[in-house]
This record gives C-alpha cells, structure tokens and sequence, in this order.
C-alpha cells in the first residue's frame, strides 16, 4: 500500500494511539519523572546537552534523549539515522530503563514532527524552553504559522505547576507569550533585549574561552565564561540557566559547570587548525547558517578567505534554498555546492535554486562551484584552500549516513571524509 496517498493528519491519529498504547504498555513512566522539554529551529541539541552537564554537575539523577544519543545513567544509545524524537516504541522504552535505574530528571529534546506526529503524546513537561524559531520545516507545515502552531504545543503540554522559557530576542517571543500567559503557566524570558529576566551584556573571546556577562532578575552583572563560541551559544547558555537556577542550583555551581560544557560532534567541530582551518558544522537553517558564516567571517583575518561547503536536502523545505544561497554570498568568498540528503531529488536542480540567491548578492570576486559529490567537493575547497582561510562545511554534521536515492541510507562520515582527504593531500 502506498502510504504516501494517506492524509498526514489519519496517519498522526494513528500515531498518537500508538503512543498511548506505548506509554500504558510500560506504566507511563514520564509521570515517575520531571521533563524538561527543548524545542526550537536550531540550538535544541547544544542548549539540551548543556541542561544535561549542568544537572549532572551540581548532583542531579538526569539523562538524555537528544539528536546525538540517549544518555542514562549507566548506559549510551546511539539513535538512528536523521532521528531526534524516537518512535513512541522506543521513547517510552528509553523513559522507563531510565525510571529503572532511578534518574529524577530527563532532559527531552523535541521536534515539531515530533509534537505533530503525536510521538511525544503522554509526556507532560516541567519545563518547556525555546531557543528560537526560524524558517525551517515549511515542507512539512507549509506556512511559518502553521510551523510555530505546532512549535507552541509544548507549552499546552506543559504541566499547570510548570515554566515556560522564552527567547525574547526571537520573533516568536510574542506569541508563544501570550499562549502561555493564557494557559497561566510562569514564563522566564532571557535575551539580550532589556527586561529579560536573564539579560545578556557584552561578551569577550580572550584565551580560548568566551566571557560574558548576565544580569539575572534585574541584579548586578555577573560574569561567566565558556568554552563555547559564538553569539548563538550564549542563547542556549541562558536557557539552560533559566532552568538551573529554577531547580535552585547555586549560581556558583553553574559557574563551573559551564566551564565544563563539551563540545559537541558537529556543532563548530575544527578538524584543522593549520595552515588554514577545516571546521564542520550541522547548520541546516538560514538562521544557523548565518550564525556560523557571521562567526567565520569575524575570525578571519584581512586578505584571508572564507570558504564554504553546503547543500540543501532533497524533498524538503525549498523555500529556503535561495536564501540560503544569498547568505552563503554574503559573508563567503568561495562557495561550494554539493549534496545534502538529496534524496533522490536532483542534486544540479537544488543546487540551481540556491545559485539564484547567490547571484542577487551583488559582491566583487566571489566565485561559486556545483559539485555534487559531497567528497569531491570537500576535496576542492581544501586544494583552493591557502594559508589563513577558513573552510566551513555545513549540513551533515554529526550523521553517519547519507540518503541519495530516496530509499537507500549510505554511511557517510563528514568528520572522517575530511582527515582521509587531508591525509592524502
């Protein structure tokens, strides 16, 4: 039977009386635990992982369930390919081993398809925290309405006694605001904007690390400092504060637990330092990508280049490939265009509808390249690459695999690709 001819919305009520019949199977094991739900167009993986090393750092019984892996507290699962939110089979499975092994908290990365689809039905949240959402899924949703509607589901999922943490700096901050002042569940905002409760100032890069301040409720500045990089993170650190200081961890404590925060496989990953720099990054949003290239562009040094790795998936959102194609242009000085999950898509037509944004950038001696071979066309930028540039490749990040045909999911390592294609350079 062909499903593809059966509407989305019967094949999401089957979804959602298979996660019930999931969530009663094993006791309904999210009620024996708190929830601290992470949803938003990018950051949801490093602001989740970041709640996680906090938690686990001031003494918290806490796990994972996030787009690189399921944590608990004795074991690690990997999940399975172009996977954020497991089948209701498996979620339900990762909650209950994790009620077995006595964990109190589980930090839950969420997606919309997860929150359409109903894969989370059951779940009631103590926390609810946005990052952001930008222009991303609109195959799927269609509209960015429709997109934020469902994004907004998480806080009608969130518990009467629980927080809703919001991005005041985002353009979903006002309506996201107002449902949950509706629903009278207590919000906490954080952002850069003035009268946040969590208000970001000034921040440094010095010593490998960056430096920050926050003033905290309307308080003295505080300092802080992380080994993560980037304007971005200090989003995902606020958040993950807001949820800290929430469960009354020291302010002291999240000091240095933040100092302790990994990072993460794909997430501004540099594979080479020397001569010129090779850095790896999951950016697969306009939003992402510019916060990646804007990052690039600041670190070079005068005469340098930026050069840049990228591609858009194959049978989704193609709205986003020309602006995607029009930020590439203005921030890089080489382009290389090449396959992303094409997906049995044509990769020179995807490719074609990106180069339209490249070209509105009116932008002297930028030169652009369609490769579809993603090997070759890392290949290429590293032979153009001179001494001081600057390759950012963008897009496969952490996966292991890649889908060209449509059906077919081909191992595919970007971080590996890259050392075999410098070692034989």
């Amino acid at each position: 039977m062909n499903t593809n001819i059966i509407p989305q919305q019967v094949k999401n009520w089957k979804h959602y009386f298979t996660a019930l019949f999931y969530c009663k199977k094993y006791g309904n094991p999210s009620k024996k635990l708190k929830v601290i739900g992470v949803t938003g167009s990018d950051g949801k993986t490093t602001t989740a992982n970041i709640i996680y090393t906090l938690l686990k750092e001031a003494g918290f019984k806490v796990g994972i369930i996030s787009t690189l892996e399921v944590k608990t507290q004795e074991k690690e699962f990997p999940l399975d390919f172009h996977v954020t939110n497991p089948a209701p089979k498996d979620l339900q499975k990762f909650l209950d081993i994790m009620v077995k092994e006595g964990i109190d908290y589980v930090v839950l990365e969420t997606t919309s398809h997860g929150l359409d689809q109903h894969r989370v039905a059951g779940i009631k949240y103590l926390f609810s925290v946005f990052t952001n959402i930008s222009h991303e899924h609109l195959d799927y949703h269609k509209t960015y309405e429709k997109y934020l509607k469902t994004k907004s589901k998480l806080i009608q999922y969130t518990k009467k006694d629980g927080t809703v943490i919001l991005n005041k700096d985002d353009q979903s901050f006002k309506p996201l605001c107002e449902l949950a002042t509706d629903l009278n569940r207590k919000i906490i905002t954080y952002g850069f904007t003035q009268n946040s409760d969590i208000k970001a100032d000034e921040f440094v890069t010095e010593d490998g690390n960056m430096d920050f301040s926050l003033s905290i409720n309307k308080k003295r500045k505080q300092k802080f400092s992380t080994n993560l990089k980037g304007r971005y993170n200090i989003h995902n650190i606020m958040a993950s504060i807001a949820v800290a200081l929430e469960l009354k961890i020291p302010t002291k404590k999240i000091k240095q637990a933040i100092l302790k925060i990994p990072t993460l496989e794909g997430r501004w990953e540099i594979v080479k330092e020397k001569p010129f720099q090779v850095i790896v990054d999951f950016a697969h949003t306009p939003n992402a990508l510019e916060n990646i290239l804007k990052r690039g562009d600041q670190m070079r040094k005068k005469g340098n280049n930026l050069i840049v790795v990228f591609g858009c998936a194959g049978k989704r959102d193609k709205s986003k490939r020309p602006k995607m194609g029009a930020i590439s242009a203005k921030y890089a000085d080489k382009i290389i265009l090449t396959a992303e999950d094409p997906r049995g898509e044509d990769i020179e037509s995807i490719n074609k509808e990106i180069i339209e944004g490249i070209q509105e950038v009116q932008k002297n001696g930028i030169e652009y390249f369609s490769i579809p071979d993603r090997k070759e066309a890392i290949q290429k930028a590293i032979e153009i690459a001179k001494r001081g540039d600057i390759i950012i490749i963008t897009g496969k990040g952490h996966e292991k695999s890649m889908n060209l045909d449509g059906k077919k999911e081909l191992p595919w390592d970007e971080k590996e690709t890259i050392l075999k294609i410098l070692k034989k350079n």
